[in-house]
């Protein structure tokens, strides 16, 4: 049985992170890393090159070049938790214990949630795809080069997901290229989502209207996608307040799958009700077990699942574990900061940032509810950067 002082489940934005911010420190703890995969994969992009600007192999690095100096790298599934007796079980059935442990396991796509999706996702004959994957993010791009005439539709679902503004903005990108090439008045495009409006954030919320209503893009809020047909090319939708099925023929659709927590999280006796792991939202320790952190898309915080919010969550953490391994009480608080860089067309961006009172906490001294090609440039070129050569190496930004 191995042991650790600090073990951390998973090496996405957030594990990988939170091990280098601590091995960076003057005296560092000892730290281990569970995570099975070999890639690590910089998401955000994924929008741009759903819309044809990037290849998706840009995405994409070896695992192995984040993982800290003098950290240990376990090769393994995370299986099942043991709060009481400080244990984690791997796949493999080897058992790893520890002094302090983190998740950090990310957010699981439910592809099967949805009949008729997971068989007929990134496949060109049936017109249905997805920025959500590695392997099925180029079939955006196909379908969308590719339509001449017809209807698009581009979905959110009921569930939280990674990237809450990822839907609308490659529906936004869509819209701008078929205006491009002079079609736009030939493609119907739909945006159908769950939610009940835009954005939660009352003045994006105004600049978002008037982008929707500047490509003429036809918004089907409260509509949650239950089933494909894709013999068919038709959408089943159901109508999250009054149950009501409605069904819609496509040309193509861009779908975003229903997430949730990974399942050997819900099943494990840090998960809270829905799933998530239950931590205090400014502290990120668990409400039960002191010795046990967590943040990012498996935790409970109430946030929008972002990179730029870890960012701000991961320093915070660490800063909290490290006061309690001296043996005090977490001090700093995260105040539910996030960023959805909203891709409004090629070139064009509003930057949302905000708190959990849905209160902007903008960093420029600019309206960041306009769409400026600066912000796009950031989005594009600067946060890639920062993220390769800055989170995942534990600089603070």
């Amino acid at each position: 049985m191995a042991h650790h002082q600090v073990l951390i489940v998973g090496g996405g934005t957030a594990g990988i992170s939170i091990a280098a911010l601590l091995r960076n420190k003057k005296n560092p703890p000892e730290v281990a890393i569970i995570e099975p995969k070999e890639k690590h994969y910089y998401q955000p992009i994924w929008t741009l090159v759903g819309a044809g600007v990037f290849p998706k192999e840009v995405s994409e690095r070896e695992e192995s070049d984040f993982i800290p100096r003098g950290a240990t790298w376990i090769k393994d599934y995370a299986e099942s938790f043991d709060p009481e007796n400080n244990l984690v079980t791997l796949r493999s059935g080897d058992t790893v214990t520890y002094d302090y442990l983190i998740v950090a396991a990310g957010i699981q796509l439910d592809w099967d949630k949805i009949p008729g999706l997971k068989e007929s996702v990134g496949k060109p004959e049936t017109g249905v795809c997805s920025n959500y994957e590695y392997d099925t993010v180029t079939s955006t791009w196909e379908n969308i080069k590719n339509l001449r005439q017809g209807r698009a539709i581009f979905t959110q679902p009921s569930t939280a997901i990674k990237c809450g503004g990822a839907p609308q903005k490659i529906c936004y990108l869509a819209a701008h290229h078929f205006r491009q090439q002079g079609l736009e008045h030939d493609i119907e495009v739909v945006f159908a989502s769950a939610a009940g409006g835009i954005f939660s954030v009352p003045k994006y919320a105004d600049s978002l209207q008037k982008v929707i209503d500047r490509y003429g893009i036809v918004t089907k809020f409260s509509h949650n996608l239950v089933e494909i047909r894709a013999n068919e090319k038709v959408a089943v939708f159901e109508k999250t307040d009054s149950g009501e099925r409605v069904e819609m023929d496509y040309d193509m659709i861009h779908v975003t799958p229903p997430q949730s927590a990974p399942d050997f999280i819900k099943n494990s006796p840090l998960a809270d009700e829905k799933g998530w792991v239950s931590v205090d939202k400014f502290t990120m320790q668990h409400t039960q077990y002191p010795n046990v952190f967590s943040c990012g898309d498996s935790s409970n915080l109430p946030t929008s699942k972002t990179g730029a919010a870890i960012r701000k969550q991961a320093p915070a953490l660490v800063e909290n574990l490290m006061t309690v391994m001296a043996g005090g009480m977490p001090e700093v608080e995260y105040s539910g900061y996030t960023s959805c860089p909203l891709v409004t067309g090629y070139g064009k961006l509003i930057l949302a940032e905000f708190d959990y009172d849905k209160e902007p906490m903008e960093s420029f001294p600019f309206d960041q509810a306009q769409e400026r090609y600066s912000m796009y440039a950031l989005k594009a070129y600067g946060l890639p950067k920062i993220y390769w050569h800055g989170m995942l190496k534990g600089r603070e930004f």
